[in-house]
């Protein structure tokens, strides 16, 4: 299988991405109530409803888990792609709703990555992806 240069960055990229929701996710698993526990205590003094907060705080490692390993697998990488720009959309909001600053800077940095990703997507040639297409 032949690949150009652009195909192969692309992989490596969405592999990239990948790793790192995975393992947001994955390390988060084994503390989930101190996780959980720890977005109450930073948003208490948001608009956000302390309800909100932790069922955000419950589903969010099991999001940035699945997102991760179908970028990984590139499997339905489009999807898991405009899946995981949402979870970045979503945590933008909440650094920008406690002043977070520095957080909502480096998540637009994950915002950049994730147009590439989508806007490139026909650059998916090393993937599951691509692999069930051509069945």
């Amino acid at each position: 299988m032949k690949t150009t240069p652009q195909q192969t960055g692309f992989a490596l990229l969405r592999i990239a991405m990948g790793v790192n929701f995975l393992g947001h996710g994955l390390v988060r698993f084994s503390k989930l109530e101190g996780f959980k526990n720890w977005m109450i205590t930073t948003f208490q003094d948001s608009i956000l409803p302390n309800f909100a907060v932790s069922i955000w705080g419950s589903v969010l490692p099991f999001l940035e888990f699945a997102i991760g390993l179908l970028l990984i697998l590139g499997l339905f990488t489009y999807r898991a792609s405009i899946a995981g720009a949402i979870v970045i959309i979503i945590l933008i909001t909440g650094s920008c709703l406690v002043e977070k600053w520095d957080w909502a800077g480096m998540q637009m940095i994950y915002a950049l990555f994730f147009y590439f990703i989508i806007t490139n997507i026909d650059k998916n040639k090393i993937s599951i992806d691509n692999l069930i297409q051509k069945k």
